[in-house]
């Protein structure tokens, strides 16, 4: 159940309003220098995690949930399977 919003001032109001980008992280690696300057089409670059494994999703570089890969139509989306709580959320990203 959600839990009702707080009444906010004004200027909080239109703060929580400003669009922020959301990353979804697939996996990451580390590569050498020398690697990273022969990649070109059709490398395959293979990573440790397993394809089942759950997406990292980020705001402003801050981990706030853990989610899976969903097929919408012909797009992608991501199902929300853990996140954090609220306050932690807001504590990281400010």
């Amino acid at each position: 159940m959600a839990m009702p919003k707080p009444l906010l001032k004004p200027y909080c109001q239109s703060v929580l309003r400003i669009r922020v980008p959301l990353v979804v992280t697939l996996a990451q690696q580390s590569m050498r220098i020398d690697q990273v300057t022969q990649l070109e089409p059709g490398v395959l670059i293979q990573f440790d995690k397993p394809c089942d494994s759950p997406m990292t999703i980020e705001v402003g570089g801050q981990a706030i949930a853990q989610g899976e890969v969903v097929k919408t139509g012909d797009k992608f989306g991501i199902r929300i399977g853990s996140i954090l709580k609220p306050a932690e959320r807001f504590m990281k990203i400010s």
